[in-house]
Parts: C-alpha cells; sequence; structure tokens
C-alpha cells in the first residue's frame, strides 16, 4: 500500500520540463495539486486557479455540460441558453423535422420563447461536485470486501456511488445522481456529483447547408468550412430545479454563462477547451494498436461501408427516407470515416514504432528499479493480446451487423411468454403479453423506420458476415438459412420481412385475433432475434473472460510510466468526464511543401460551391450576404468573414460543441473536429501535427443574425466587442 501511495504521488507530482502543454485531458479537480494553472498562465491564461475550477464557488465549469447523452455543451445566457455543434443537436433537429417542415434542410430559428421546441429525451447535465474516493475503494479491496478487479465493475461502482449519494447533503435534491469511475487505469477513483435538466427545447438551428456543408467528403478534413452549431434552451421549475416538460417551466437562471469575444484570434493566442472527450487509449502497447486496426478497425469500415451504400442511395431517392435515416447515417459515417483514418494515420504517423520505442524505455526503467511487475508486464499484456484479438475480431463483426447495422427483430421474450400463457390457456396473461406487444410494435414501427430500406440493408449485410466469420463462429440462424432456404439469403430475409408477426400491421392484427403457439414457433424473426441474443450472450462471456486480466496489468503499466516520466505529469485515458486541455491557435504543416493556414473564410466556402453535390450546396441567402459583403460587426479587419480556425488542443469524441476560451475566459469558437492527419491521436498524441478545429464564434453570431434574423439571441448574450 505504501508502494502504491508513493507511486501515485509520483504520478501526480507536475513540473513541466519535457511536456508539452498542447498534449493533456487534465482533471480540473487536480489542477491545483499539479500546479498547472502555471504552465496555463505561462501559454496565455490571465486567470487564477479558481475562475477555471472552484470547488467552492462559481468557474467556468458551471457554464459548461454534457448534451444529451455524448457532446458537450457550453451555457452562452444567464437565461439557459445552450451552445452545441449542429452534429450534437442533428438527432433532435431530425426528430423535429418532416417532409411539410424540414428543419434539416431549411434550418430552424425560433422568433420568440414560445416557439422553442420541446425535444423528449434530450437533456442537459452539469457536475455539481467531484470527490476523491480513492481511499474508499482501496480500502474495501484491502479489508477482502471486494475482489480488486470487482472494484473497476459497473454494478460495484454504482452501489457505491448510490451509497455515497445517500450519505450526501445531496440526497434527495432534483435532479441529482452521483457516479463512480475509476481512473489512471484504476489507480485513483473519483465520485461525480451531477444535476440533470431533462427539459430542453430547441432554439435555432442553420440548414445542414452550412451545419454539415462538406458532408462526408470534409469530415475530418481541414481546410474546412463548416458552420457546426445549434443552439438550445434549459427549462426549469419555479424554483429553477430541474423538471419534466411543462408549460409552466421557464427559462433556467444559470449561475454562470459565458461571455464572447468579438476581439477575434491571432496565430499563437491561448486556447482552452473545457468538456467531456469520450474516449482514449494513450496507454496502450503495440500488440494493443495492432489489435485495435485490425480486429476492431477494419471490420467496422468494412460493415458500415457496406450498410452506407445501402443508405446513401436509399436516402437519394426519397425525401422522407432522407430524414428518416440522416441521423443514422451521420451515426455511422463518423467513426467509419475515422476508422480509415485512425489506421492510415498509425502507418503513416509510426506510432506502433512509437510504441515500442516507449516499451524499450520502459523496461530499462523497470530494470533500473528492480520492479519485477513492471520487468514483466509489457510481455503480459502481449501474451492476453494474443487470446483476445480473434474474439474482439468476432465481437466486432458482430455487433457492427446484428446490433448497429439491421434494425428489424421481434420481442422474443414477449412471444416466449405468450406462449407460456397461451399453453396454461391464461387469457389474462395472455392478454397483458399482447398489450406489451402491441408497443413493442409500435416502437419497432416508428417514425424513423422503414421496412423496406432495412431489409436492403439485412440482404448487404447477412451475406458480408458470413465472408468475415467462420461458420462455426456464427449465430445458429445461419444453419437455419443453409437448411431451409439452401443458404439463399434474400429468399430467408424476404420470408422474414414479409410473413413475421412483426412484420406489418396486417400480420400483426391477424395474429392479435387469434394468437397461437404454431405461429410463434413458425416465426423466423423470432428465430433470428433468439439467435442474435443468445450469440450476443456467448460472446460477451467469452470476451469478458479472455479480457479481464488485461485489466489488472493495465493498472501496473499506467502507474509504472507514469513513475518513467516524472517529473513530468501523467493524466488519465479519456472517460467522458469533464476534463480542461489548453495550447494555442496554430497553423500546421500536414507534409512537405504543404502549408495550412490556421483560419479559413467564407470565400473557402464559395470556392467549394456545387450545386450539383449536396454536400456543397450554398443557401441563396448566405451567398447574397457574402456578396453583399453584409457581415456586419463579425468581419476581419479586412472585411473578410472568417469561417473556421485551428488549435493545437487535445480533445476526441466527447468535446464535440465544447467551448473554446481566450485567455480572458471569453469564448472564441466551439471545437468540433479532429484533423485527418492525425487520427491516431487517441492513441498516441503527436505535437507537431495534431489539431482541434473549431468553429468560430463570429461566424456563428453571424449566421444566427444576419442569415437567421434572430437577433433576440445574439441581444441576450454577453458579448464584448
Amino acid at each position: 500500500m505504501n508502494k502504491l501511495k508513493s507511486s501515485l504521488f509520483v504520478l501526480l507530482v507536475l513540473t513541466f520540463v519535457s511536456a508539452k502543454a498542447d498534449e493533456g485531458m487534465w482533471l480540473l479537480q487536480l489542477m491545483k495539486e499539479q500546479h498547472s494553472i502555471e504552465m496555463m498562465k505561462k501559454q496565455g491564461l490571465l486567470l487564477e486557479a479558481d475562475d477555471v475550477y472552484n470547488p467552492n464557488g462559481i468557474s467556468l465549469k458551471d457554464a459548461v455540460g454534457i448534451f444529451g447523452g455524448g457532446c458537450t455543451g457550453e451555457i452562452i445566457s444567464s437565461e439557459g441558453l445552450i451552445l452545441t455543434n449542429h452534429h450534437c443537436g442533428y438527432g433532435a433537429i431530425q426528430q423535429h423535422s418532416s417532409v411539410e417542415h424540414d428543419y434539416l434542410t431549411n434550418g430552424f430559428w425560433a422568433k420568440n420563447r414560445k416557439e422553442e421546441i420541446p425535444t423528449p429525451g434530450l437533456a442537459f447535465t452539469f457536475i455539481e461536485r467531484i470527490e476523491n474516493i480513492t481511499d474508499i475503494v482501496n480500502a474495501q479491496v484491502k479489508e477482502g470486501k471486494i475482489s480488486e478487479i470487482y472494484s473497476y465493475t459497473t454494478p460495484y461502482l454504482t452501489k457505491l456511488a448510490d451509497e455515497l449519494l445517500a450519505k450526501s447533503d445531496l440526497k434527495g435534491k432534483p435532479g441529482i445522481s452521483a457516479q463512480a469511475l475509476p481512473f489512471y487505469a484504476g489507480n485513483k477513483f473519483y465520485l461525480l456529483y451531477k444535476k440533470k435538466y431533462s427539459d430542453v427545447r430547441m432554439v435555432a438551428a442553420p440548414p445542414s447547408s452550412i451545419g454539415k456543408f462538406g458532408g462526408e467528403t470534409d469530415n475530418w478534413m481541414w481546410p474546412r468550412h463548416t458552420g457546426d452549431f445549434s443552439m438550445f434552451r434549459i427549462y426549469a421549475d419555479a424554483n429553477g430545479e430541474p423538471a419534466e416538460y411543462s408549460e409552466k417551466n421557464v427559462p433556467l437562471k444559470c449561475k454562470k454563462h459565458l461571455s464572447i469575444s468579438l476581439k477575434g484570434i491571432e496565430e499563437g493566442d491561448y486556447a482552452m477547451i473545457m468538456g467531456f472527450p469520450g474516449s482514449t487509449s494513450r496507454y496502450l502497447t503495440a500488440s494493443e494498436v495492432k489489435e485495435r486496426m485490425e480486429a476492431l478497425n477494419a471490420p467496422r469500415i468494412r460493415v458500415r461501408e457496406a450498410r452506407q451504400n445501402v443508405l446513401r442511395a436509399e436516402m437519394a431517392k426519397s425525401d422522407k427516407v432522407r430524414i428518416q435515416y440522416a441521423s443514422k447515417f451521420a451515426s455511422s459515417s463518423n467513426y467509419w470515416k475515422n476508422s480509415i483514418g485512425m489506421n492510415k494515420a498509425i502507418v503513416d504517423n509510426k506510432v506502433i514504432e512509437t510504441k515500442l520505442a516507449q516499451e524499450k524505455r520502459f523496461q530499462e526503467f523497470a530494470k533500473t528499479k528492480g520492479n519485477q511487475d513492471y520487468m514483466n508486464v509489457v510481455k503480459e499484456i502481449d501474451d492476453a493480446v494474443a487470446k483476445t484479438s480473434a474474439i474482439n475480431y468476432q465481437w466486432t463483426c458482430f455487433r457492427e451487423v446484428f446490433i448497429g447495422g439491421i434494425e428489424f427483430g421481434t420481442p422474443y421474450l414477449l412471444c416466449d411468454k405468450l406462449k407460456d400463457a397461451l399453453k396454461n390457456k391464461d387469457k389474462a396473461k395472455a392478454d397483458s403479453v399482447i398489450t406489451d406487444m402491441k408497443k413493442v410494435f409500435a416502437e419497432i414501427h416508428n417514425k424513423d423506420y422503414d421496412h423496406e430500406v432495412d431489409r436492403k440493408v439485412a440482404k448487404a449485410l447477412l451475406p458480408l458476415y458470413a465472408e468475415m466469420v467462420p461458420a462455426e463462429q456464427r449465430p445458429s440462424i445461419y444453419s437455419v438459412i443453409e437448411k431451409e432456404f439452401k443458404g439463399d439469403y434474400n429468399k430467408f430475409i424476404d420470408a422474414c420481412y414479409d410473413n413475421s408477426i412483426f412484420a406489418n400491421q396486417t400480420n400483426f392484427d391477424n395474429f392479435v385475433k387469434s394468437p397461437s403457439i404454431k405461429a410463434l414457433d413458425k416465426d423466423l424473426m423470432t428465430k433470428f432475434v433468439r439467435s442474435k441474443y443468445e450469440m450476443n450472450s456467448k460472446l460477451s462471456d467469452e470476451r469478458n473472460t479472455v479480457t479481464e486480466p488485461l485489466t489488472l496489468l493495465h493498472k501496473t503499466y499506467v502507474r509504472g510510466l507514469g513513475e518513467m516520466k516524472e517529473p513530468t505529469p501523467s493524466y488519465p485515458d479519456a472517460n467522458f468526464t469533464i476534463r480542461l486541455t489548453y495550447g494555442n491557435v496554430k497553423s500546421y504543416n500536414p507534409k512537405d511543401g504543404v502549408h495550412y493556414n490556421y483560419f479559413t473564410t467564407m470565400k473557402g466556402i464559395m470556392e467549394k460551391e456545387d450545386p450539383n453535390n449536396s454536400e456543397f450546396v450554398v443557401p441563396a441567402k448566405l451567398k447574397e450576404l457574402y456578396n453583399n459583403k453584409d457581415f456586419g460587426r463579425y468581419a476581419l479587419k479586412n472585411g473578410e468573414m472568417p469561417v473556421c480556425f485551428l488549435s493545437t488542443n487535445d480533445i476526441t469524441g466527447g468535446n464535440s460543441g465544447s467551448p473554446v476560451i481566450n485567455g480572458k475566459g471569453q469564448l472564441i469558437g466551439a471545437a468540433f473536429d479532429g484533423n485527418w492527419e492525425s487520427l491516431s491521436g487517441d492513441i498516441n498524441f503527436d505535437n507537431d501535427l495534431q489539431r482541434c478545429i473549431c468553429v468560430d464564434i463570429r461566424y456563428i453570431l453571424f449566421i444566427v443574425d444576419k442569415l437567421g434574423n434572430s437577433k433576440h439571441l445574439i441581444d441576450e448574450m454577453t458579448i464584448v466587442e
């Protein structure tokens, strides 16, 4: 235990001798302990530590929160106005869109509070408090109450969080929950108290020709000209507390909001980002990087490309389908292209070689320390990876096809319950189950699902899966296809999509009128779903068994790397908790003879315009504003209109929508992407190439003001000229 405490102290000590300030997703709660505020000031920060994060008062932290389930948003007015990315709000925009009200194509601008649209299922979550619970977890392990490996598990951490919340002064307060998580691969544990507001309304969204300008082609690319933003508002009860939607709710009077700077940016200016990076793997060994490429990225690329080809073709044929599948396609495409770029960047940036060099240094360090655990750990990780690679490949193929690909299914557990009720001639029970089935039928055939589109997806993916996975490793439904349909996937899929009880309203109504065990037993789609979940359970158990040893090995390796790097600080991998990254506005050179400037302007939008390509259509109103140079107070000194800029901030997925803040604590932009050349950055940060792509706050305000004619939104913001 003393050795562990000593190691943790070393891990957290900070004197930036060799570290580069740009790298690092730093924990707010360790800012003072790590003295990082001094380095931030050297970079250009003009604030004090308590202005950034103050556990006992109000700080910048209180203006930033989780938008939805996977993005960051910031508060930009005292009345709960949220700024986030367009792609973060895309699901909500799509949810409210129809052929008659196509907000995806035309944009949406609420002209007053009454026009702001309630968005069921959308929430905004603040971090109320952060507590170090490492000693509590370690004590329970030492006392034998739990095993060390169990301390990482969700059931244990959830139970512990609930117990600690029950003892807290926050117990019972509206919207409050607690989450316990491991950091530094389980060398530390923190408890986060969260406050969730569930009445969030859509306020403003530019048309997709602005918010998604460049589409798939420009995704992860620079130069960029995308106005990737949307706005929402938090509503609360009369006391400012979280409440479900009600017409009586009022805009939240926020305790902190970000002021906005119109001064603009210059190369070298200080820039920091506060947000919720989702996941990084900076402490992988070389063997694990190779596994990532071959067992995760490669199959993901292949399956998603096949599915997206179907969706792309069907969306082009119908506005209805385009709107239905817009969010699904965007979500799939984003990390399809990310996986392609990551595999390329791993090779181009020699990431595996870098990891091998680090392992060599670590081995030498371990020998110097005389620490046998450190000397053995890399080989032990490599041995474990030799067992995990095959199962992780199977897992990725399976999840991409059967969980993330094909949507149609039937509630096989309800079917089993109904069979039991019918066998026992329990009419009351049967009627109750059928009522539940009606709800499931409605959930299947929701407004964002098209049965014929999904049929085509299934016809593309089922045979592809058979090509990728050996027969003995496939779900049992493949035996049914082989025996009963002679391996004809199209015939099997048509039988499922035509004849299943849940395939259409007519089939379902006929079954409900006269439910029978025979009909349930014959239902091919129910057999399909049953085999899917049997395989999911099997793979999950196998995967947990072979990957479990890696958990404690990584704890040792990360602790050792922290010691080896001293006195340079270490930061934990991202896990969708609030972090701070700081650096500077900066251009870069992606390859020999090529230089990328640190900002773009509307001139580039006009240069990219292609009326025949939906990704590069420019709205007529935007062209009119450009031609008239009607940029108002948002233009550069030379009269051009800025659009996007680059910074050296260390971000990843989950940071989307995060505020980019200058040295005075003022908002200068919103982060929305990384650059193609550094898509290996989740594994290995490259100080020369890694860039964060941000939409300039001046372009956001210009669009809101001039194109959206929503000056009332501008007026409620705190703008510094």
